[in-house]
């Protein structure tokens, strides 16, 4: 009797243990990793994943494996300038260790223009490039071509072009406008005008064929757009050439660049200026590193890329006098005052 006693009670708590459990115990761990894996990978900001991590013990120590880490997408770390904090860059280096190129490259451009461990962020992003991330082999273009975190006698223009050429070749819609203006201005590259031409018309095209597959901008836009194609109005088909398509969306490295030096954040040093456009976010390094606008002298740019794009956007109605600027045809003519006193064409 007592045997059997002992029996029906180890029964009965088997049962209520088993009635009480959740399904999500059972699940082997790999199969939660994998699950992670997707969700990191798909995060659409930090707060997808924190929440994760702050769930239950388990999931904390899942989503912090090294595989789930190295999946994270580049949106995953949109840090907020304003919660930049001790955690969040040890976040980042977790990523980092883990193998994650987006973290290499967030945490990189960070480092070098924020933070001005110049050493430890151009390793970043090089560690990043090493392995085909086109937005790191573009920023690295740009500090060879500025010579950025040391002198003048630092620049590279022949290594900006190669990285500018290895990034296009990626699809990077930047680097192919920027590879283009090097060609038309024989910048660091013999001059072709021709095939700088052509690569800015690619450049347009591509970033023409990303507008047209946002969902927000056809929703909003598909009636124009037809009658722009159908010739019911006059519209030019091309941004560098007139065309007024949306801003592309901002890279969380550059959003949060332009977030830190937006905020009050002190830039080092007398006379560092911010690129004037709007979606890049990059300081000096040194006083007078970026070109500026030889007509107005009021705007500055890291980069021609920039140049062309904020004078898109922003600068072609603003620019005074602008009549120096404007050819017959009114597309973007004169010089741009390159960077420590150089001058550098723009067609």
């Amino acid at each position: 009797m007592t045997m059997m006693t002992l029996h029906r009670k180890k029964l009965r708590s088997s049962r209520r243990t088993t009635a009480k459990s959740d399904f999500f115990d059972g699940l082997p761990d790999d199969l939660v990793v994998f699950i992670l894996c997707k969700l990191s990978s798909s995060a659409s900001s930090p707060s997808d994943l924190i929440n994760i991590l702050i769930t239950c013990k388990r999931l904390n120590r899942l989503g912090l494996h090294s595989v789930v880490l190295s999946k994270a997408g580049p949106k995953a770390f949109a840090i907020r300038a304003k919660n930049w904090s001790d955690s969040a860059h040890r976040f980042l280096k977790q990523c980092v260790s883990a193998g994650n190129i987006e973290a290499c490259y967030t945490l990189g451009m960070i480092r070098f223009y924020c933070l001005q461990n110049r050493g430890s962020g151009a390793s970043l992003m090089a560690k990043a490039a090493m392995r085909s991330h086109a937005p790191a082999l573009y920023s690295l273009a740009v500090v060879q071509f500025n010579g950025s975190g040391g002198s003048k006698k630092e620049k590279d223009l022949r290594a900006g072009v190669a990285l500018c050429a290895r990034a296009a070749s990626l699809g990077h819609v930047d680097a192919l406008r920027e590879l283009g203006h090097c060609l038309q201005d024989g910048y660091g590259v013999k001059q072709n005008v021709a095939e700088g031409r052509r690569l800015l018309v690619q450049a347009n095209a591509r970033e023409l064929a990303s507008v047209l597959r946002s969902a927000t901008w056809r929703s909003h836009h598909y009636q124009h757009l037809y009658a722009c194609l159908t010739g019911l109005v006059s519209c030019p088909l091309l941004s560098d050439f007139g065309c007024n398509v949306p801003a592309p969306e901002l890279h969380p490295a550059n959003r949060f660049l332009k977030e830190w030096f937006g905020s009050g954040r002190a830039i080092s040093g007398q006379g560092m200026r911010l690129c004037s456009h709007v979606g890049c976010g990059r300081p000096e390094t040194r006083p007078h590193e970026f070109r500026r606008c030889s007509v107005c002298g009021t705007v500055n740019y890291c980069s021609r890329g920039c140049q062309a794009l904020d004078w898109k956007l922003r600068h072609k109605v603003k620019c005074k006098p602008i009549e120096r600027w404007l050819g017959v045809d009114g597309e973007l003519g004169g010089l741009v005052e390159g960077g420590d006193g150089e001058n550098v064409a723009v067609g």
